[in-house]
């Protein structure tokens, strides 16, 4: 096998990779689209929740125009490998392209608004407080929520313990916390335990945690796509004028 046929091969593969993942993604955002019980859905019936918020609910638009776009390159790479069209070859390159300079800009875009996104945060954990003042404990959903999201991370509220301060669960529970909330995940938790209690860390602080954590390893995954997106443009340009030098 010369050079020109390993590159095909390596072309093909992964695109091929490229084409599943896509499929799978696409998959995800029609799944989330379709299920109207989801977090998404949820999402938008938070009262005196930013209106920034709103745009959370099309995330699932996103996943499958993400997953759309992943499709036809996987699928254009590896046509246009087996095939040597140089039509394909060269629509693939356009568009991997234009997904390396829109992923640069919006690099840009994050770094230069990182204040916006600070303000916007900040709303959200406002309106999340109010949310669980307001309806954990006595709306199902909301407290479901909350329950489902404290089990999964081992967190208690959206900054600590006190945002439940004043909610319905706790007047109900004569001033009692969520379990979750409580040392060793006791189903007793009162307001003499205050000082344990508000030592267990809010959702939102792990979660900045967890990011702030693994820093290095998402900078490096995205420098790694980029890398793949240079190498794959380059790749395609090969073997686009190899096929139009042999057609010739």
């Amino acid at each position: 096998m010369g050079c020109f046929g390993f590159l095909k091969v390596m072309m093909f593969v992964f695109n091929g990779i490229i084409f599943l993942a896509g499929a799978a993604v696409l998959g995800v955002g029609i799944w989330v689209k379709v299920d109207s019980g989801s977090i998404l859905g949820f999402l938008g019936k938070i009262e005196n929740a930013p209106s920034e918020l709103s745009q959370v609910l099309n995330v699932g638009y996103l996943l499958i125009a993400i997953g759309a776009l992943l499709v036809i390159i996987g699928f254009l790479g590896c046509c246009g490998a087996v095939k040597e069209s140089k039509c394909m070859l060269l629509l693939f390159f356009i568009i991997v392209l234009l997904v390396f300079i829109a992923e640069v800009a919006g690099a840009v875009v994050i770094l230069v608004f990182r204040p916006l996104a600070d303000e916007l945060i900040q709303k959200l954990g406002k309106a999340a407080v109010q949310n669980i003042k307001s309806d954990y404990g006595s709306n199902p959903d909301v407290t479901g929520l909350w329950n489902t999201t404290m089990s999964s991370l081992k967190c208690c509220g959206f900054y600590n313990a006190s945002d439940f301060i004043d909610s319905p669960y706790y007047v109900s529970h004569e001033e009692q916390y969520p379990p979750q909330c409580c040392p060793g995940g006791n189903s007793s938790c009162t307001q003499a335990m205050a000082d344990s209690v508000t030592s267990i860390t809010g959702c939102f602080p792990k979660i900045k945690k967890l990011i702030d954590d693994n820093t290095v390893v998402i900078v490096a995954v995205a420098l790694g796509i980029a890398a793949l997106e240079v190498c794959a443009m380059v790749v395609s340009m090969i073997l686009f004028c190899r096929v139009k030098s042999m057609s010739a």
